[in-house]
């Protein structure tokens, strides 16, 4: 299964700084890459490719103006990441059987109702008020029940080394 994100409703002069923390937590936990809806922004996608060209991988990132397309042209399935929807302890188990690509959705502004009925799952990871960065992580966390916590990202250019103080990097 390959998993993107699909960022609803970026706003450039509001969400770059969360719209990066979003593609940064899709890349690191294991998504294959993410599209960008609402306004274009180049200084994110910039910004999201020169990490990639740094720390490694093959994470994609592309723009979409309109998000319906996004959805209609998806082939898989799709999730929607809201505090409104069904707890994921109760659903997860049913997600993770997908064998299809996943599209997991995350708003910015307000979403439409068009993005809740359009999605094979509405889930939340609680039911108060909650950063969709966080949402991200620990969906993406429980789908790929860990595993891509120690994922080794190819053509890296460069690597931390853990430390219990301090901090230690190498060039590759």
């Amino acid at each position: 299964m390959n998993a993107f994100v699909l960022r609803l409703g970026h706003r450039r002069g509001r969400d770059p700084r969360l719209t990066t923390h979003v593609a940064l937590t899709a890349r690191a936990l294991g998504c294959d890459g993410i599209i960008l809806s609402g306004e274009k922004d180049d200084s994110v996608m910039n910004s999201i490719k020169k990490i990639v060209e740094k720390w490694g991988g093959s994470f994609e990132i592309r723009y979409e103006g309109n998000w319906r397309k996004t959805i209609k042209n998806w082939k898989g399935r799709i999730v929607h990441l809201t505090m409104y929807g069904l707890p994921i302890r109760e659903k997860i188990n049913e997600i993770k059987k997908c064998k299809e690509n996943l599209l997991v959705m995350v708003g910015s502004e307000k979403v439409p109702a068009e993005a809740y009925e359009s999605s094979d799952w509405n889930i939340s990871v609680t039911n108060q008020p909650h950063s969709e960065v966080a949402a991200l992580a620990i969906f993406l966390d429980r789908l790929f029940r860990g595993k891509k916590l120690n994922k080794k990202f190819r053509n890296a250019g460069i690597k931390i080394i853990p430390q219990e103080k301090g901090k230690k990097t190498i060039s590759l």
